[in-house]
Order: structure tokens, then sequence, then C-alpha cells
């Protein structure tokens, strides 16, 4: 590997590090800090050229290329080949509707250019999560059921492929793998840059319901009814919150149960304000943090934290709900119930995520009426065996609701026995492992779980 490493020092613009060498650690370093990354070289790059000779040189000598940019959805150490770190490219340009996105941009920067233009992306929850790799996944963002998910506004990807050739894939050139990148995830090349439709959005009407324990059942039961007749214009989760009692978490919740509405409506407030009344006369809102807001403080309705964070987390997709449903979760999950969770959030899918892209996008999950993520107390000693049983403990009576189908971006480190399969139509997976194949035929970029 020192001769690959050599190799790399005298061919790229960035930096080169190895596991001894100062400063491998940061470079390596993800979101998630419960996987510590080893891999045998590091690398940042600083431009497209950069990628191309790290990829060929990776190739010659068979070492596997994986991909880091924020590392939110890294929960599996990487522990050989060459880890390649996007950071560095962090230019955002904006012309007309299009954004222009390097690599290793947050959303954050995308989200504060386009508000100078009264236009918006089609973002995840964080605006701290990498552009690229959520929309590689699909991405499931506050206002999915409005607009679709986030990779339905991909216009276009600039990727070195396996063989070390830069392509542009979009509707016109190498469509099949831009049919691919909008919700195949990994293992068809390392994107360098994408192009992104916005949209004309200056204002929300949103925001969070904090809601105490005593109110968990009523307002928990009232949301689930509530989310059967809402349209399309309304973006709404729910989550019960069982949080420390540390000064990180703001005095109201800490230490405390309660239960919060997330709350996302692109239209007119007084509207917004009038669809989402039933879930406000259903309890006492202890804060009532919903309101008309600027477009780019999105993130604030999530409000999920932007520092790096050790974290185990698992996802899947709901059917319908119904009272039933509420019934069997409050028995399991509800706040009189003692669980390692920190939060259990549901959320409410359909309305234009049930709709591909004319043109088709390997988007898988579309058929999901809801998700449910269960966030696990960040304490490693309980990833292993506690947490996993956990939340086989509040899976296990809602069965009868949990969706066949998966989405990629929920199903962490493919942990789970078939959660990979699962992520895509059966049609969809074995069309994404021809088109890796077609551009990728050594593998160099390795994906799944067998990886």
């Amino acid at each position: 590997m020192s001769e690959l490493m050599d190799q790399l020092r005298g061919a790229v613009a960035g930096p080169v590090f190895g596991p001894e060498d100062e400063g491998f650690a940061g470079e390596v370093a993800g979101f998630n800090l419960s996987a510590q990354h080893r891999p045998e070289v590091a690398v940042g790059i600083t431009s497209e050229a950069d990628a191309v000779a790290v990829v060929r040189a990776a190739a010659s000598s068979g070492a596997p290329v994986r991909v880091l940019a924020t590392g939110h959805g890294s929960p599996t150490p990487i522990t050989d080949g060459v880890l390649v770190n996007t950071s560095r490219l962090s230019t955002v340009t904006i012309d007309g509707r299009i954004a222009h996105i390097e690599a290793g941009c947050r959303w954050a920067e995308v989200v504060a250019a386009a508000a100078e233009h009264g236009l918006a992306p089609i973002t995840g929850a964080s605006d701290a999560v990498g552009c690229i790799g959520y929309t590689l996944g699909g991405g499931l963002g506050p206002l999915t059921r409005t607009y679709g998910v986030s990779s339905d506004f991909a216009r276009g990807f600039r990727v070195v492929t396996g063989a070390g050739e830069v392509v542009t894939a979009n509707a016109e050139e190498n469509s099949d793998l831009f049919w691919a990148l909008r919700g195949g995830k990994g293992g068809l090349g390392l994107v360098v840059s994408m192009d992104f439709e916005l949209v004309e959005l200056s204002t929300l009407y949103g925001g969070s319901l904090f809601f105490a324990a005593d109110d968990i059942s009523t307002v928990f039961s009232t949301w689930v009814e509530w989310t059967k007749t809402a349209p399309e214009t309304v973006n709404s989760s729910v989550a019960i919150l069982r949080l420390p009692p540390i000064e990180a978490i703001p005095e109201p919740l800490r230490g405390k149960t309660s239960l919060t509405v997330r709350y996302a409506f692109a239209g007119d407030p007084a509207e917004g304000e009038r669809l989402l009344q039933p879930i406000r006369d259903a309890g006492t809102a202890f804060i009532d943090g919903v309101g008309e807001m600027p477009a780019s403080n999105i993130a604030l309705i999530h409000n999920d934290p932007k520092d790096p964070v050790t974290a185990w987390d698992r996802g899947m997709l709901l059917t319908d709900l119904d009272a039933d449903f509420a019934a069997a979760f409050l028995d399991v999950a509800g706040p009189d119930q003692q669980l390692p969770l920190v939060a259990i959030e549901i959320r409410l899918l359909g309305g234009a995520m049930h709709r591909d892209v004319p043109e088709g996008s390997a988007v898988g999950g579309r058929g999901g009426a809801y998700s449910l993520v269960m966030i696990g107390v960040p304490d490693p000693s309980l990833f292993e065996k506690v947490l996993p049983a956990t939340a086989d403990g509040v899976t296990a009576p809602l069965a009868g609701w949990i969706s066949p189908e998966h989405t990629v971006n929920f199903a962490g480190g493919f942990s789970v026995p078939g959660s990979y399969e699962a992520c895509w139509p059966a049609d969809t997976f074995a069309r994404l492992a021809e088109v890796r194949a077609a551009y990728d035929p050594d593998r160099v970029f390795p994906f799944g779980p067998v990886s």
C-alpha cells in the first residue's frame, strides 16, 4: 500500500494520509462517531482531476474506493482500501433555477445560496447532511409529500467511473447511469458534482409543537387519524422523545418524555394554520413553535444535531395506519414504557413521493405510507445487543403495518437480514446490478452488505 500512497502523493493536489500520519484521524472522521474508519489510505480531493487520479491509481492496484463527504450515512467502519474525502469540493453556484453543487457541499450552503434568489432546494430534515450522498439515496425531507423526493430534482451528475473516466449523466447522456444515480445510492462511481433544480419558495408555515407525557396518547392517536385525510400540501411527522437530563438539551425538554409534532406547509399561512388546528386542539402544547418562517429556516423544523454524534438507528417503512396501530404503538412505545431510545419518529409520506419522475428513477420505497425510525441512546455499549433487541421488541407487535418496501437512506449498515434487497423493487434491484456492472465492472466502488 505504500507504493499506492507514493503514487497518489505524486498525482493529486490534495492531501494523502496513511493511518500513522498526523491528520489522518481528522480526514476519516464522519458525523457518526460510532463508525471509526481506518482505511489503508485517505485522500482529500480538491478537484475533478484529483478524483480521476485517485480512482485510476486505486483501480490499477486493486484497492477498493469508498467516499466520505459529511459521513452521516456511514454507520459501518471502513477498514481497507482508499477513503476519498470530498469535503474540499464545496462550491455552489446558481444559474437560473439550477444549482451546481460540488461533491462536498452540505444542504445549508445550497439553502443559503438559493435564498438569495427567492428559491429553495427540496432538502432533507438536516441541513448539515451532504447533498450528494443524501440525493443518491432518493431523499425524504420535510416537503416530500408536496414536491417529491429530493432526487426527483437532480438534473445531472459528473461522475468518475470505475475505469477512471469522467462522464456526464443526465436525461440525454448516459441516461442509464442517470436513472441509477437517482435513488441507487452506491457502487456507481465517484460523483464530483450535481446539477439540482430549485423551486420558487421563500416562506413556509411550519415548525414544531411539543406536548407533555400526559398528552402523548391523545395527541398521537389524533395525529394518526388526522394524517389519513391530510392533503399533499401537509407534511408532518410525530416523535416520542426521551431526552437525557443534560445541559445540551433545552430546559423544557431536559430529562423528560414528550411528544413533538413537526409540520411544514408550503402555501397560504392561514390555510396552513387551519389544517393544523386539530392537532393543536388535541392537547396543550408547552412549546408551540409553528408559524410563518423563511424557507431558508426549514432545518429548524426538525432541529437535528449539527455537530458529530455517536448514533445508532433503525428505520423502516409502514403501510396505512389506523386506530389499532395507534393503540399497539402506544402500548409498546408510549410514555409509560422505559426504553433506551431517545426518539421514535413516524413520518407521514405519500403524496408526490408516490409519483416517479416521467423518465423513471431507481428510488425505492415510493409506495411507503409512513416511515418509522428509532434512534438509540448514544452509548456504544448498547449498540451490539441491547438496542437491536429493543428495536425488535418495539416492531414485533407492529408487524402487520411494516411494509415489505424499504428505503436505502434509512437502511443503516444493512445489518438487518434482507434490508438491502428490500430497498428496491426486484426489477429495480436487478437493473441496478446491471448498471453497476457496466460502469464499474471490477467493483472499484464496493456497495452492499457483503462488500
